[in-house]
């Protein structure tokens, strides 16, 4: 699904996903059970659920006897990564650290996720750095070329 650019995934349908993802394919039989306990939801609705996931090209599903099996056509990871970069696509370009700081401050971080976050912090840094020492440069070359 490397041609996907846009995913809107309701809060529903990513519930559906984790269980996906975490099985790595399930049966609408397996997902019931899961999540018709979990979510208090009918068959009707996880269904229905499945059936606009299959619509928006998010699942796969093959018929195996008398079952369908349901697996992600794209990772976890990849899809959370295009859903992120949508949300920060909407945002002006100055509220996005204090979006950023709010998803900090509701999330319940491990001491993993925390040193990714230092670390992605720590690149972007050192690329602003970078990018300040080439503007430099080419504003020497530019005033070099005119003498």
């Amino acid at each position: 699904m490397d041609d996907v650019k846009d995913i809107n995934i309701t809060t529903a349908e990513w519930k559906i996903m984790r269980v996906i993802w975490t099985l790595g394919s399930a049966t609408s039989r397996e997902l019931i059970d899961i999540l018709g306990e979990s979510m208090d939801w009918k068959p009707a609705t996880i269904k229905t659920l499945l059936r606009r996931l299959v619509d928006k090209n998010i699942i796969a599903t093959r018929k195996q006897g008398n079952k369908f099996i349901y697996t992600a056509k794209m990772p976890e990871t990849d899809t959370i990564e295009i859903t992120t970069k949508q949300f920060f696509d909407q945002l002006c370009a100055r509220k996005v650290g204090t979006a950023i700081a709010s998803l900090i401050d509701e999330s319940e971080l491990t001491a993993e996720d925390i040193e990714k976050i230092k670390s992605a912090l720590d690149k972007n840094s050192r690329l602003r750095k970078l990018s300040v020492i080439v503007c430099r440069i080419i504003v020497v070359v530019k005033k070099r070329t005119r003498i």
